[in-house]
């Protein structure tokens, strides 16, 4: 049966090593696994950022202003409510 985790090996500085030893410890999780939730926390941030990115972009292609956004939801909002009801 194949496992469900891959074991990779990388290098970090002397101080950054001995943070995540002490993090670990502190949070009385091992290492890998502050690794892997730290991981996951930069990965959830990047999709946020593109997202963003996204967003931004098609709002100038679109020449939305601030004031529309908050329009725009209410009434997405409303739709959404009334196609529930």
């Amino acid at each position: 049966m194949p496992q469900s985790t891959r074991k990779i090996t990388f290098s970090l500085p002397r101080e950054m090593a001995d943070w995540v030893e002490e993090i670990a410890e502190q949070e009385g999780i091992s290492r890998s696994a502050l690794l892997r939730e730290a991981l996951f926390r930069y990965m959830e941030e990047n999709e946020w950022q593109k997202l963003l990115r996204y967003g931004e972009q098609r709002t100038r292609e679109q020449q939305i202003s601030p004031e529309d956004v908050s329009r725009l939801v209410e009434e997405h909002r409303a739709d959404i409510g009334s196609s529930r009801a």
